[in-house]
């Protein structure tokens, strides 16, 4: 062991040396010549690799063809064929809640000690584009058209039917249920 610490010791390590060999350094760095210039590189993007924004960054919106309160059917999902009235709107997404439609089983932990956890169904959205408008009295399901009344109310209606879906009795009832909601989660 003493003969190996000496032999580390005889060696001279400093700053200008390299295993006991000094080194010299080097001033001069070769140069390097580009004989071309570089050359940008474009790539066009698909159209589905990004969506439309604005320009605040959000995307846009389009406008859907289903209004809270309308009766719609499904007609394409595991719920084909169902009909159910719109409770919900997620504009953000294009996506709608159906009373009673598309439920789907969720799991509660108990918050304490007295409340057991459970299993409870929740209405999971759908996409706008999965639903038509339906006729309660034809019993048919319809595209969406807009037209100007005489007195000059700018309405919906079915193109099948002819039968005109935004009406004042329409919206009362739709605005007495939402208030009904909003008192009883306000009570509870």
């Amino acid at each position: 062991m003493a003969a190996l610490q000496s032999s580390f010791t005889s060696l001279n390590l400093g700053t200008s040396s390299f295993l006991g060999k000094s080194v010299a350094p080097s001033l001069h760095l070769p140069l390097v010549k580009l004989t071309e210039q570089p050359s940008s590189i474009v790539a066009k993007l698909k159209r589905w690799e990004r969506k439309e924004c604005k320009p605040n960054s959000l995307p846009v919106l389009h406008k859907m063809h289903v209004k809270l309160g309308d009766t719609v059917k499904v007609i394409s999902g595991k719920d084909k064929g169902k009909v159910g009235e719109v409770s919900k709107i997620i504009t953000h997404n294009s996506s709608i809640v159906i009373k009673d439609i598309n439920l789907k089983t969720k799991h509660v932990k108990s918050k304490g000690e007295d409340e057991p956890g459970q299993i409870i169904k929740i209405e999971a959205p759908i996409h706008s584009s999965n639903v038509m408008l339906y006729s309660k009295e034809k019993e048919v399901v319809s595209r969406v058209g807009h037209k100007t009344l005489d007195d000059g109310k700018r309405v919906r209606y079915l193109i099948k039917t002819g039968e005109i879906i935004d009406s004042a009795e329409n919206w009362k009832r739709v605005a007495k249920e939402k208030e009904k909601a909003t008192e009883l989660a306000a009570g509870s």
